[in-house]
């Protein structure tokens, strides 16, 4: 899993990445969501990394109920 943060506003970026950052569950500031590590997921990071930061977390310490 990955935990997404946004630590920088998309304002002023183009309406494509603004979409990026909608689509992996991020609006306001210093929001996060975990999603799978997956290409997908990778390929998105990928072109708003300027936007965010990433960091790798195991599943068992998500803090997911389950």
């Amino acid at each position: 899993m990955l935990r997404i943060k946004l630590t920088k506003s998309p304002i002023g970026y183009s309406e494509r990445q603004k979409r990026t950052v909608k689509a992996l569950g991020l609006g306001k500031m210093n929001s996060s969501s975990l999603k799978p590590d997956n290409p997908q997921i990778q390929g998105m990071v990928k072109k708003v990394g300027h936007l965010v930061t990433v960091e790798q977390v195991d599943e068992k310490t998500s803090g997911g109920s389950g």
